[in-house]
């Protein structure tokens, strides 16, 4: 009987051992830099994801965060590449801003090759949109009437010229066979809620952004959607709307979140941060934080966002080259 209890407390040890998590590699001081100030997306990111990372008791402890602003990112990057290129600790919050900067040079001296891209956790997704009266009912007929006189047509967006928005509409644009994007007539506004304001007062044709800054206008049916940029349809709200691509014109335009890590960090701190981000991104909690929050389905990891972000960064410095903003 005692050999019998003792086989059975052996077994089920080896269970439990099999069963706990274990990692090569586990941070014992986790931190993630925000490189902004705090209450703005990539503070968001850090802390849901940190909070996310200890409910699940995928980390030890809490995972620091620390604010770094300056350059659109710059700072951040510049110090990682330059103090910390092999603390294997550390994560650093990143989105599709991240990617235009390092696209248009706008982090000297730095590439996106210097660090280790980690993963994605969600992604608000581009609109077009034109108001609700407008003739125009799909983006072929707005990139029509472009292509027949381009100043005919004023698009509206939230950042400035050569920023995420306008690029969005170029990308779009080129897609759809515009033959010389630098014509479209595009007119920046301080924030997505002004250039929609000035798109119902008519003093523009379109307006370009994201989904969730224009929920509150397609809710008030004061704005139609003609595009999402979306590998497929967005549920909820956004679900009547077509995406590009259902109408012929293959862009996707992903305002992503996500990570990069130090470009010396090992291949075990690596491989533990793609899989614990991963993690987070499977759990329950973190599909109740993006409908919260308004993120759509953004799914790449590893070796898959190291080509997502390689993608991004050639088609950003492309289009930037064709307008004139780099050479």
């Amino acid at each position: 009987m005692k050999k019998l209890i003792t086989t059975t407390f052996a077994a089920v040890m080896t269970v439990a051992t099999f069963a706990a998590p274990s990692f090569a590699f586990e941070p014992d001081s986790p931190e993630c830099i925000a490189p902004a100030n705090p209450g703005g997306g990539w503070d968001f990111t850090c802390r849901q994801v940190g909070k996310a990372l200890q409910d699940l008791k995928l980390v030890n402890g809490t995972v620091q965060v620390a604010n770094m602003a300056g350059g659109g990112g710059g700072v951040a990057y510049a110090f990682v590449v330059g103090k910390r290129n092999d603390d294997s600790n550390l994560v650093v919050a990143a989105s599709s801003a991240t990617a235009t900067r390092l696209a248009q040079g706008a982090f000297p001296g730095n590439t996106m090759d210097q660090v280790r891209w980690v993963a994605s956790v969600g992604a608000d997704y581009g609109i077009i949109a034109v108001a609700k009266d407008s003739p125009i009912n799909t983006l072929p007929e707005l990139m029509d009437k472009i292509k027949a006189d381009p100043t005919s047509v004023a698009v509206a967006g939230g950042s400035a010229v050569g920023g995420w928005d306008h690029l969005k509409v170029l990308m779009a644009a080129k897609k759809a066979g515009v033959e010389d994007v630098r014509q479209i007539k595009y007119v920046a506004f301080d924030g997505g809620g002004e250039a929609v304001t000035q798109l119902l007062a008519g003093s523009v044709q379109a307006f370009t952004g994201d989904a969730s800054e224009a929920k509150g206008f397609v809710d008030s049916g004061d704005i139609k959607v003609i595009a999402v940029l979306a590998p497929e349809r967005l549920e909820g709200d956004f679900a009547s709307f077509p995406t590009a691509k259902e109408q012929g014109i293959d862009v996707v335009g992903a305002n992503w979140r996500g990570f990069y890590a130090p470009g010396n960090m090992s291949d075990e701190a690596y491989n533990y941060w793609v899989e614990s981000i991963g993690k987070v991104y499977d759990s329950k909690e973190w599909k109740d934080i993006m409908a919260q929050n308004g993120l759509a389905p953004l799914d790449k990891r590893g070796a898959d966002f190291q080509a997502f972000v390689q993608e991004s960064v050639n088609d950003i410095t492309s289009i930037s080259k064709e307008i004139g903003l780099i050479k």
